[in-house]
């Protein structure tokens, strides 16, 4: 049985998409496909479906590009119905007194880094940009600067950029922020900013103000910045994150929201130093300062530690979120969340856990602007099947369902179960469990199935995790024996 999410993997995301031009039926099997990709699979149906396309010859599948062998779009079809309409549920959502049309914003970088760029983005329906960092810096950046860390083939699990600030000078940054917002009133517009010393951070701070910026977001967490006393070096020191968090508000009548680095233990300590500054709301996190040693990571034959962002260390920022919010001193700041979003179902992680704004960035390199459609879509269609009508009403619910590791259940666990018909027979349960959990799994030569001995097995579910096909379950939880 084909595996949808695989398949709709294997596809290229190619641009001006092959398959779309030669469907004869006027359908997106592109789009479709792209919906699956990115956990979207119910609004898929509104591209390509069973009922559309019964009795096609799939023109489609003749003009794909792959280069291996077509991605079976007619069979991906057979598995999806026919939608009447998109969802429709309402994503606008308030932060620091903003009224966002939808939480998704373009996260400080390198895809919001000039007009052209920005526009295109909120042309396609995202809800507003945190700004490349502006400074007086002279920046000049590295060639190259990036690099990604794979799994199986699977790129992007984890992804290492060396890139700085913007390399406009400050005027050329605020006119092109003050055009955004003439053009784009709609959308949040946040000029991050990041000064040598107090007296740059209150004059980069005034220019914002009037640029006709939104909120001003101080960068106290870039991790490869060239000079040292800037960026993550600001945010490891506490005091210094009060005192220029302090200077800008003292600046400007702006929002100001700071935005923390992960290269600290306990991060709600420069969170609460910025709410001591004034801080209206934080942004958590930046990048987590990192190396890796292949042949992309030199520049003229030299290596550098610089930031690691990506799904790789969404449960890390996940992790320092919920520090922030149980926090008695930050829990009621409003956060901006940050790292591995790119799906809905991350976006919605995030909500859960009190972000009131998220910020995107790798998944944007990775995959264009055109993954604000499915963000949208998926996180209207999760609302919807559960009768929510405000976003708001997801803000911080997960937050209740995290304890210490002393109040967890020791008494009870849970067993797997093996689908004998899903089962493929390739053992890979058996031998993790042997060489990596307790030796409850029986794997038999002759008929290829695993079998569990019950006596032995403690509910780890590390059979679960690895079994490639999803053939294993969990069961009911029981008393333990």
């Amino acid at each position: 049985m084909l595996n949808n999410y695989i398949e709709a993997a294997r596809c290229l995301l190619c641009a001006d998409a092959p398959c779309t031009k030669e469907c004869n039926k006027g359908l997106d099997p592109a789009r479709g496909v792209r919906a699956i990709r990115f956990e979207n699979t119910r609004c898929a149906g509104l591209y390509f479906n069973q009922e559309n396309c019964e009795g096609c010859e799939a023109p489609c599948e003749k003009a794909c590009i792959h280069y291996d062998f077509p991605i079976r779009i007619k069979e991906l079809a057979s598995s999806l119905t026919k939608v009447a309409s998109a969802p429709k549920a309402d994503m606008s959502i308030d932060f620091c007194g903003f009224h966002c049309e939808n939480p998704f914003m373009l996260a400080s970088s390198v895809i919001g880094n000039c007009y052209e760029m920005i526009a295109h983005a909120f042309d396609l329906g995202w809800g507003g940009v945190m700004y490349k960092t502006i400074s007086f810096l002279n920046i000049r950046e590295v060639s190259p600067r990036f690099d990604e860390v794979d799994k199986e083939g699977v790129p992007f699990i984890g992804f290492r950029n060396m890139e700085q600030l913007s390399e406009h000078t400050p005027e050329v940054d605020f006119e092109i922020i003050g055009r955004l917002k003439k053009n784009y009133p709609t959308k949040l517009v946040v000029a991050s900013i990041m000064g040598k010393d107090e007296f740059e951070w209150a004059r980069l701070a005034k220019m914002a103000e009037d640029a006709g910026a939104d909120m001003i977001e101080c960068n106290f967490s870039c991790p490869q910045m060239k000079t040292e006393g800037l960026g993550s070096d600001i945010g490891q020191n506490n005091e210094l994150v009060r005192i220029y968090t302090m200077m800008v508000k003292n600046a400007t009548k702006l929002p100001v929201i700071a935005k923390m680095t992960p290269n600290v233990t306990h991060i709600e300590e420069p969170a609460l130093a910025a709410r001591f500054g004034g801080a209206d709301a934080i942004s958590a996190i930046n990048t987590i300062k990192s190396i890796t040693l292949g042949s992309r990571a030199s520049v003229a034959g030299k290596k550098t530690i610089s930031g690691y962002s990506g799904r790789a260390v969404k449960p890390i920022a996940q992790r320092m979120i919920l520090d922030i919010r149980r926090s008695p001193g930050t829990k009621d700041l409003p956060i901006s969340g940050i790292g591995g979003i790119e799906t809905w179902n991350d976006a919605v992680e995030y909500i859960r856990l009190g972000c009131s704004n998220l910020q995107v960035c790798t998944a944007v390199m990775q995959y264009g602007y055109r993954i604000i459609d499915d963000l949208i879509q998926g996180t209207q269609e999760y609302m919807e099947s559960r009768g929510i009508s405000h976003l708001s009403d997801l803000l911080g619910e997960a937050l209740d369902e995290f304890v210490v590791p002393g109040e967890l259940d020791r008494e009870t666990y849970v067993l797997p179960k093996f689908n004998r018909e899903s089962c493929v027979g390739c053992g890979r349960c058996a031998i993790s469990c042997y060489d990596g959990g307790h030796q409850a799994i029986v794997f038999d030569s002759e008929t290829r199935k695993p079998s569990l001995i019950g006596k032995k097995c403690v509910g780890c579910h590390l059979c679960i995790l690895v079994c490639p096909v999803g053939a294993i379950a969990p069961t009911n939880r029981i008393p333990k024996r």
